[in-house]
């Protein structure tokens, strides 16, 4: 079993909600905590490297999300 800071009983609500939408709320919902998850690690970014223009930033975004592989040719 995966380690895991959530509660059976959190685990449980949580799988009720998601059924209880449709396939649309889920990708919204998806591409939501997808969008929060990206601006989290901008933001880390932006702490550990304030020097670094906003492109710089997002580029290593990419990087930190295609590793260990090389950012596609039209992403760099």
């Amino acid at each position: 079993m995966p380690l895991s800071d959530t509660s059976r009983a959190a685990k449980k609500l949580q799988m009720e909600i998601f059924a209880a939408m449709s396939g649309e709320e889920r990708i919204l919902w998806s591409l939501e905590a997808s969008e929060l998850a990206r601006e989290f690690a901008k933001s880390k970014i932006r702490s550990d490297h304030p020097d670094w223009s906003e492109p710089r930033v997002s580029r290593e975004v990419l990087r930190l999300q295609f590793l260990p592989r090389e950012l596609p040719a039209g992403l760099q």
